[in-house]
């Protein structure tokens, strides 16, 4: 196999950049949610998963780059869930996590939202994020179509009730003057969304907590179910459900606040609904992968740290699990 002087030999079922660092993983999800793999056809999707299968038999085609199984490797890792091995339906992927989104995200920071308006926005949502939080789970464990649901109306309830709660709160303050209160209904979203992700990833996959998830060794051998490096997965996903809106709802507020008191808006209206839309768009698009890249996907436990069955299971110091996005 040619290998590039700039390209790290390839490692398959390991991510191309250093996951020990923030960079590194940064680098990694960039190429998770690369939009253009929601391009792909089903004849290329076959090509680089039978490359990675010849690979994996030593039954290379001569002149195989290391950077043509890279890309093999980012095409079916875009596509394919690594515990079922099924497609992901394309707007539940990671790549089409800001395509998909920033619709909604626009809808959400929309300003003189109605009671009815605030509902729908909150409930398409937390309904897409639920969505995406199921199909990027780990898998490992069958999760029940009950827990499902109980997750998708668990997540709604909190975020609408939030949300309306505080527009109602906001709406009955006479302290504010109308641009004032104007603003303010801007940021509103932020703590309904942040606090409906948490209820989302709690009860989407809150059957991880009572029966564990799989630990690997090193040599990605399971060594056993464990409940407490599930503790670990869903807390480490939480967090990042709670980072990845901040500045998605706080940034834009902020840009267009400015932005609107500029003489080209002040003068073109119908110009401030495609700027909001790009200015979404490009926050949403950086803010994804610097909050998904808080933690490697494959995260790393100390076997001591777990159950003792778990630890006295395996020799190795160090175990894997699927952290899950």
């Amino acid at each position: 196999m040619a290998e590039s002087a700039v390209c790290p030999a390839f490692q398959l079922g390991r991510p191309q950049y250093d996951q020990s660092s923030f960079l590194g993983r940064f680098r990694h999800f960039v190429d998770i949610i690369d939009p253009r793999t929601l391009f792909v056809s089903e004849a290329r999707l076959k090509e680089c998963v039978a490359l990675l299968d010849d690979f994996k038999h030593g039954t290379l085609p001569p002149g195989t780059t290391a950077e043509q199984l890279w890309e093999a490797q980012k095409v079916k890792q875009a596509i394919i869930h690594p515990d079922t091995g099924q497609k992901i339906f394309m707007p539940f992927r990671m790549s089409g996590y800001v395509p998909f989104g920033t619709p909604i995200v626009v809808g959400l920071l929309l300003p003189n939202q109605t009671l009815a308006t605030t509902v729908f926005w909150q409930w398409l949502n937390q309904s897409h994020n639920a969505c995406v939080n199921y199909a990027n789970r780990n898998a490992t464990k069958p999760t029940p179509t009950s827990r499902f649901i109980q997750g998708y109306l668990g997540a709604v309830t909190s975020a609408v009730s939030i949300a309306v709660g505080l527009n109602v709160l906001i709406e009955k303050s006479r302290k504010f003057s109308p641009a004032t209160r104007l603003i303010i209904q801007r940021f509103v979203p932020f703590p309904a969304v942040a606090s409906a992700n948490i209820c989302n990833v709690a009860l989407m996959r809150h059957n991880e907590l009572s029966e564990g998830i799989d630990v690997l060794d090193s040599n990605g051998n399971v060594v056993g179910s464990s409940k407490i490096a599930a503790k670990h997965a869903l807390m480490e996903t939480a967090f990042t459900r709670v980072v990845l809106p901040l500045p998605i709802f706080v940034l834009p507020p902020m840009i267009m606040a400015y932005l609107e008191k500029r003489p080209l808006l002040k003068a073109h209206r119908r110009l401030v609904l495609p700027v909001h839309s790009l200015v979404c768009l490009a926050v949403f698009g950086l803010s994804l992968p610097l909050a998904i890249s808080l933690f490697p996907q494959m995260s790393e436990i100390e076997a001591s740290h777990l159950e003792p069955e778990i630890a006295m299971a395996t020799d190795c110091k160090v175990l894997t699990y699927n952290k899950g996005l």
